[in-house]
């Protein structure tokens, strides 16, 4: 199976995937986006859940064979990390974007041992902060991180170089370009579209994509 594409399908049919460039969403960071990513959807439809998750265990298969324990992003990652991890026969835990304020206040969740080899299983990459912070939570605890497995990444430079600066390499089953072309293809967006999406994702601060016409 091609994930990449069947993945986007997966995306689009299911409406998880928003496109609005006359109406920009807006993210936490400030930066207005055509798209709307919720991968959070995946898990309320069954072929979509089958598709990603079978997907992500390839991927962690695939690239990081010698994996010993998942940890998933709080919250989206934690039920993808829980799933894959059962399917691959892994243990799991999931990162919380910020220590308990009560309890033994930890901020890792499960048990994760020094040493131990490590995959982030996260939902989305758009900037990359996000993941790069929960890299050095896992790194600060001992861990060895192997890497990162995702549903859906943008494809931005800034998180190509916060990545490569925290030594992280991800992969991705889908990405930006592919849902735009496969939207494009199956009529959910109009192929005059496609130029001023790429636009935004060669430079999400430059806003002029949102008035252009094409």
């Amino acid at each position: 199976m091609n994930y990449k594409i069947e993945t986007a399908k997966q995306l689009l049919r299911i409406r998880a995937v928003f496109f609005r460039p006359e109406q920009p969403f807006i993210w936490a960071s400030g930066i207005k986006s055509p798209i709307y990513c919720d991968n959070r959807l995946t898990l309320s439809d069954v072929m979509a859940r089958g598709v990603v998750e079978n997907g992500l265990a390839e991927e962690v298969k695939t690239y990081y064979p010698e994996a010993e324990v998942l940890m998933g992003t709080s919250t989206a990652g934690i039920p993808h990390a829980a799933i894959v991890g059962h399917m691959l026969g892994l243990p799991m835990g999931y990162v919380r974007t910020s220590a308990k304020e009560h309890g033994r206040g930890c901020r890792i969740e499960g048990r994760l041992l020094p040493g131990q080899k490590t995959v982030i299983v996260e939902d989305l990459i758009s900037t990359g902060s996000s993941v790069v912070e929960v890299a050095g939570v896992l790194r600060e605890a001992g861990a060895n991180v192997l890497g990162i497995v995702s549903i859906f990444t943008y494809g931005m430079k800034k998180s190509a170089e916060r990545l490569s600066a925290a030594a992280l390499v991800n992969h991705s089953l889908t990405d930006f370009d592919t849902v735009v072309s496969v939207a494009a293809d199956q009529g959910y967006i109009d192929q005059r579209d496609i130029a001023r999406l790429l636009s935004f994702r060669d430079n999400p601060v430059d806003k002029s994509w949102i008035t252009s016409k094409s």
